[in-house]
């Protein structure tokens, strides 16, 4: 059971009631609806999300690789189940979720590779001038503040639903660290 008490969006002020529904699945999610006991939070946490999927730099299925890294090194089940279905609607195979949640990046193109090892090295605080160096040579400047926001944004969600005990929606089973099973 989650420590805070999922919030009804009716419960909330006129504002901050769409919040708690998800853009993607058009109804109320477990994250939202523990993060509306504070509508400020809430406000602030949806909005620099929406800035990370829209300006990171990166196209949907990148972003999605990312996320999902993010979620299997934090352990978190919640993001990591969410992103399953968000990731394979953006085109990662359940054979690239699994090797993700492997941390084994060989079964990626030279370019998604890389985008993962930066990603991956931004998450462990490894990022040296090696890699950001490949990296920005390949994308740019933009882009790699972009994927080391976007990487730790989730860590940072990661830790709140780790703190809030934040549970799968009602009637979800988890998708398994591999999704083939």
């Amino acid at each position: 059971m989650a420590r805070v008490p999922y919030v009804d969006p009716e419960d909330l002020p006129e504002e901050y009631r769409d919040l708690v529904v998800s853009k993607l699945q058009g109804k109320p999610v477990n994250v939202y609806a523990a993060l509306g006991n504070n509508p400020e939070v809430l406000a602030g946490t949806r909005a620099f999300l929406s800035s990370l999927w829209e300006s990171s730099g990166l196209n949907d299925r990148e972003r999605e690789l990312v996320i999902l890294l993010a979620s299997a090194e934090n352990g978190c089940r919640y993001e990591w189940h969410q992103h399953v279905r968000i990731g394979g609607d953006a085109g990662v195979t359940e054979d690239e979720m699994a090797a993700i949640a492997d941390g084994d990046f060989d079964a990626f193109d030279d370019d998604e590779a890389l985008l993962l090892r930066y990603a991956h090295a931004a998450l462990g605080r490894q990022v040296d001038d090696a890699i950001h160096e490949e990296f920005v040579a390949a994308r740019d400047d933009s882009t790699a503040v972009g994927v080391a926001s976007l990487a730790n944004g989730y860590t940072s969600l990661a830790g709140v639903i780790d703190a809030l005990d934040v549970e799968l929606e009602d009637g979800e089973e988890f998708a398994g660290w591999d999704p083939r099973e």
